[in-house]
């Protein structure tokens, strides 16, 4: 549902999807979380999240996130805060051999887990606000496995059963914050764009070896969004993106498989990807559903490399002959550190985003 003050964002408003780098500083107070008292460990970290606030202010943006400096991983954290799960599942990524979390136990409900984080984004800024939640299938199709969560839930459907109820109460909580936008993080539904993963399993991420069926899991994955998405009183995006480790994608492929899907979505806005190789080609919004407003992704969070503001304002140009620009939005690709540890700086981040505000003053120049 959008809301008086989403209504008045202009056409190419500038949103971030949600995680900002985090400096040497951020991440040292983060690894020392546990050692420290809460109260001195969230008097810093209010600091710090004043200073993400800012820094997107600064750089003209018109929606803005706490940067999620309070979290480790975009969805990890949720994990850690709702109980239940364990990282003792052994997989290979990029090479690497690591242990990832899986659910063992039964998760707890209750207590709302982001609220107060909310309520501080909210109280420190007069700017439209967005808060992020990872969406159950994409913690499901992660972070159940036969092998080592069934006694806790019998099959991976119990399993996202729960994660829906769980967050479409958190959701409905950090609507009553004064949050304007609630983004629901869905890189699992951009699993169906990879062909050769969906039709050879073919992955450098043990963890996406399984059987593929878009027919029957993404209208699962996009019911437990609406479930989400019903009752709220906020404008909703889902963000569907490539992922984000090391500035590497896990897939790759345009969205032309999954858009004609969300024609059921209940859902404001698609938040998508457009710079980075591999990603959406822009006649892909030839097939957005017509009830749904596009972020579209022109900013680059994987290459190093800054791109010039010519080169963004061509994407983003070249989707408004396609889509009406009062639909669109223009936003990063991905979130620019879903783990706490990824590599860009503040400073790269910084100043793709005031480029990124400067290609939405030009474009609104020139389709008024």
């Amino acid at each position: 549902m959008r809301t008086d003050r989403t209504k008045a964002l202009p056409p190419f408003f500038t949103q971030v999807i949600g995680s900002l780098p985090r400096p040497t500083l951020v991440r040292a107070l983060v690894d020392r979380r546990t050692s420290m008292s809460g109260d001195e460990y969230n008097r810093v970290m209010d600091d710090m999240v004043i200073f993400a606030i800012r820094l997107q202010e600064q750089a003209g943006l018109d929606v803005i996130s706490d940067g999620e400096w309070r979290r480790v991983h975009y969805l990890d954290e949720f994990l850690h805060r709702v109980g239940g799960h364990q990282p003792i599942r052994p997989f290979e990524h990029q090479g690497e051999l690591k242990y990832t979390t899986v659910v063992t136990g039964q998760m707890r409900g209750g207590d709302p887990l982001f609220v107060d984080d909310a309520k501080f984004l909210v109280d420190h800024t007069d700017r439209c606000t967005k808060y992020a939640l990872p969406s159950p299938f994409l913690i499901a199709i992660r972070k159940w496995h036969e092998d080592f969560s069934s006694d806790a839930y019998p099959t991976m459907e119990h399993y996202m059963e729960h994660l829906t109820e769980l967050i479409a109460a958190e959701a409905l909580a950090l609507a009553q914050t004064g949050v304007d936008i609630i983004q629901i993080d869905d890189p699992a539904l951009t699993y169906f764009c990879d062909r050769q993963l969906t039709s050879e399993g073919q992955t450098h991420d043990d963890r996406l070896k399984r059987h593929w069926d878009i027919e029957r899991q993404a209208p699962a994955a996009i019911a437990s969004i609406n479930r989400i998405a019903a009752e709220l009183p906020v404008e909703v995006h889902l963000h569907c993106c490539h992922s984000v480790y090391k500035r590497q994608s896990d897939v790759t492929g345009d969205y032309k498989p999954i858009l004609p899907l969300l024609k059921g979505a209940r859902i404001d806005r698609v938040n998508l990807e457009f710079a980075y190789q591999g990603t959406g080609e822009v006649d892909d919004l030839e097939l957005l559903p017509e009830h749904l407003g596009v972020g579209m992704g022109i900013v680059d969070v994987r290459g190093e490399r800054i791109q010039s503001i010519d080169e963004m304002e061509r994407i983003a140009a070249a989707g408004a002959t396609i889509v009406d620009p009062s639909r669109i939005a223009l936003n990063p690709d991905c979130g620019f550190a879903p783990d706490y540890g990824e590599p860009p700086s503040i400073d790269e981040a910084f100043e793709k985003l005031s480029r990124l505000s400067e290609v939405a003053s030009r474009l609104r120049a020139r389709f008024s």
